[in-house]
């Protein structure tokens, strides 16, 4: 064994630059294996893991577009859905807790929610939803009848604001809208929660209603708001009532209630389910990385045996001495597995340093853009697999250059060079 690992590391010095350039294409294509494989299944587990609610209530159609505004802030709303729909599915039997939204607006790229107290003290999020939405210490929630507006965590960091922060809404998801006649000013900013919350700004619902250049439609034609007069409920319209229901049951009743059998909404349940559409139709593309991913690890495979492959006849002499000396065929065979194993080694654990930097540069992303959060090294089978999987590769691509290091003639190659 000890001589094995002389001629291994004798032959790794002496051949330096080969050596390294080998061992970084198998560090990229063992990194290219574990981003793929398991940042989209980080991203799948983050889009569709609990997010605090089951389901999105809002206007006639698609539920996806309603997941991803309500919940995702990533796509503009399909409509607004009546005040008094709000006020009728919040009262039915097995809903737990029913929030309404009012979207539209934004700050600096950052959706404004019209919304009520009500997500502050009743919304809970996690794996056992055990986690609700806590302010710095020292904040305050708005109050509901004044311009006050609470932000999210990220939304804080992006654009400098703390309490008493002072901003115009703009109208519109575009940043380079026109700002509506208001000022809000920051009461509250939210700890961080590893979540899309952390990327909005929630104002007063009745601010939304209030706001100029908004027409209120709930009733079926146009009103808009006067200053010193009660806005009556059937003006009033919300874009999306988020839900928590007590069981599955009531949720499928409710489902199919408002899905198949009305015409003036669209209820997206599960959540989860919903999320899950995004990943199935996009299964192609995860498909080609994954392709593209293990095509670069047989090149890889194949740089390891070129590398050696190229180094044979200037070690053939080398081969005979140590066959001269008392080298068996077997060691000088086992010599270059080893070799090639060791640069595959050495690769792949390369490979889990360009996986941290890939992984943590895409969570980044995620999470500024997003909201969503993934943790880059919690564990995944491709971990488990990636570095077993370098070791036979890399024997397998020593086999051929072992086998004609085996074949060595000890006397020819003993031969004076002329």
């Amino acid at each position: 064994m000890r001589t094995l690992l002389w001629l291994v590391g004798k032959s790794l010095r002496q051949h330096a630059l080969s050596s390294t350039v080998t061992v970084l294409v198998c560090a990229i294509a063992s990194g290219l294996v574990l981003s793929v494989f398991s940042l989209e299944k980080q991203a799948r587990e983050a889009f569709t893991g609990d997010v605090g609610f089951d389901a999105v209530l809002g206007a006639r159609g698609s539920e996806l577009q309603l997941v991803l505004n309500a919940i995702f802030h990533l796509d503009t709303s399909p409509g607004n859905i009546p005040w008094s729909m709000y006020r009728e599915i919040a009262s039915r039997p097995g809903v737990e807790l029913a929030v309404p939204y009012a979207l539209g607006d934004n700050y600096a790229g950052f959706r404004i929610a019209g919304t009520t107290k009500e997500l502050f003290e009743k919304y809970a999020f996690g794996n056992g939803r055990e986690r609700k939405l806590e302010l710095e210490p020292g904040n305050t929630l708005f109050d509901e009848t004044r311009a006050e507006a609470v932000i999210g965590a990220t939304v804080a960091r992006a654009t400098g604001m703390v309490r008493g922060s002072k901003f115009q809404p703009i109208h519109g998801v575009a940043s380079n809208g026109n700002a509506h006649d208001i000022t809000y000013v920051v009461t509250g900013v939210l700890q961080p929660t590893g979540t899309p919350m952390d990327r909005v700004i929630f104002v007063p619902i009745e601010g939304i209603f209030r706001m100029d250049g908004h027409v209120l439609r709930g009733s079926g034609s146009d009103y808009v708001p006067s200053p010193t007069e009660e806005i009556p409920d059937e003006a009033k319209e919300v874009s999306a009532v988020l839900l928590r229901f007590s069981n599955a049951q009531r949720a499928f009743f409710l489902k199919e209630e408002v899905n198949r059998q009305g015409d003036r909404a669209t209820l997206a349940w599960p959540i989860r389910t919903v999320m899950q559409e995004i990943f199935d139709k996009l299964g192609w593309m995860v498909r080609v990385l994954q392709g593209v991913a293990w095509l670069v690890v047989v090149s890889g495979s194949l740089s390891i045996l070129a590398a050696l492959w190229n180094t044979m006849n200037e070690r053939r002499r080398e081969f005979a001495i140590l066959r001269a000396l008392g080298a068996r065929r077997g060691t000088v065979f086992s010599a270059i597995v080893c070799e090639a194993t060791a640069i595959a080694v050495v690769g792949c654990l390369v490979g889990y340093v360009i996986y941290g930097v890939v992984g943590f540069a895409v969570a980044a992303v995620l999470r500024e853009q997003v909201g969503v959060h993934l943790e880059v090294f919690s564990w995944q089978p491709v971990f488990g697999w990636i570095l077993p999987g370098a070791l036979v590769l890399g024997a397998l691509a020593g086999l051929l250059p072992a086998a004609r290091a085996y074949s060595t003639e000890v006397a020819k190659n003993l031969l004076p060079v002329s």
